[in-house]
């Protein structure tokens, strides 16, 4: 509703508007009859919750001030995009999950704040320093770990008792561990469908979510990025991917790199570790990156990246059916929840999240008309800040 100064000033000429609210905290002075052109803004600023205060020059009178609010009009705080600086961790451990596996995790931020959990993606990925940068430190109590087999959690890259349940329930196995009765849940990539599974799984311990490149990890989903869908847009990238695997084998990628990432000799599972994480490091971001592209070089990051993603995908991701996280919405509709999608995401294409989207309206939907799928992009990590910065005043006006 756009405001109409003319009206605002008739009704201060007549005295109207004395000791009456239009906006919260909004107080200026005049010495009347003024006119609408004479009543303007310099520099109006609007900052957090309702304190919204504005200037009006020219008009001043020690001994009147007239406060006035306009709770009906859609003035809406803007919200803080810019990643928060770097902060180290306040506290760091690792917990033994199973007779076989321990994951490594780590707090920073405010040790009292809103606690929120991230969910890397990969499966076997790891999580980052720069992973804590999306969270106002002051506000969330940040927790993020290494899942199964990923980062620094042991053994590594390891695929016994390495299921999407295992997982769900490492989740709940942090949370106890750490006395956290409920928590806000971020995943992205990988992490979008761990963090779908686990909020489902456990609906009354989630207090919004915030998901980004979405993966429901359909055979659609699958076959789109390994068995060459995404080719006709990387044939570049694509064929050091596919020349490692004998014609005779190309019916189906994923099935022929599962043979050589669980081979017997080591350096064959090296060699298929660093062909398939630099197919999908060259193409997770809209403009190549580098530094990504480099990780396809380490082996011991390799190694983890492609035999548990391969192990996940050659499962079905342990899923029932294959719409099993669409099915299941309805369990979380009534969570507070923001999607992120880079418009141009190669490894997981828009399809998923509009799928999403429909299923799922009550979710804010926001789009990055020039990103690809990495949270590191310009567009995505603004839009994952302010969404987190959205649940963090839906929190705070509780």
């Amino acid at each position: 509703m756009p405001i109409d100064f003319t009206e605002i000033t008739n009704q201060m000429n007549l005295g109207l508007l004395q000791n009456t609210l239009l906006f919260p905290h909004f107080t200026t002075t005049t010495t009347p009859p003024i006119s609408s052109s004479q009543f303007f803004f310099k520099n109006p600023t609007f900052t957090g919750g309702k304190n919204w205060v504005l200037r009006a020059q020219n008009y001043c009178s020690k001994s009147e001030s007239i406060q006035l609010v306009a709770e009906s009009m859609d003035i809406k705080n803007e919200l803080n995009k810019n990643l928060y600086e770097q902060i180290e961790p306040y506290a760091t451990g690792f917990l033994k999950v199973s007779d076989v596996h321990t994951i490594y995790w780590e707090q920073s931020g405010n040790p009292s704040g809103h606690p929120v959990v991230f969910l890397h993606g990969g499966p076997g990925g790891g999580t980052s320093p720069g992973n804590r940068r999306f969270f106002d430190p002051e506000f969330y109590r940040i927790i993020l770990f290494d899942q199964r087999g990923a980062g620094k959690s042991t053994p590594h890259a390891c695929l016994e008792e390495n299921t999407t349940w295992d997982l769900i329930k490492d989740i709940e196995k942090l949370r106890e561990h750490l006395e956290i009765p409920e928590w806000q849940v971020f995943g992205g990539s990988w992490g979008s469908t761990l963090a779908l599974a686990y909020s489902q799984s456990h609906p009354d311990k989630v207090t919004g979510i915030v998901l980004r490149g979405i993966f429901l990890l359909r055979k659609k989903e699958i076959d789109w990025f390994y068995e060459g869908g995404a080719a006709a847009l990387y044939p570049d990238a694509w064929e050091p991917f596919r020349d490692l695997i004998p014609e005779n084998e190309r019916d189906c990628f994923v099935k022929a790199y599962h043979k050589r990432l669980n081979s017997d000799d080591l350096n064959t599972q090296y060699e298929a570790a660093r062909a398939w994480t630099k197919w999908e490091m060259m193409t997770a971001h809209l403009i190549p990156n580098e530094e990504t592209i480099k990780k396809g070089d380490s082996d011991e990051f390799s190694l983890a990246f492609a035999r548990i993603e391969n192990h996940y995908f050659t499962n079905k991701g342990f899923f029932s059916t294959d719409s099993h996280l669409l099915d299941n919405i309805d369990k979380i509709r009534h969570i507070n929840a923001v999607i992120v999608q880079g418009r141009y995401d190669c490894c997981c294409p828009m399809m998923s999240a509009w799928d999403l989207h429909k299923a799922w309206p009550e979710a804010d939907f926001k789009v990055v008309p020039d990103a690809g799928h990495s949270a590191n992009e310009p567009g995505i990590a603004a839009e994952l800040v302010a969404a987190n910065e959205k649940l963090k005043n839906i929190n705070i006006n509780k």
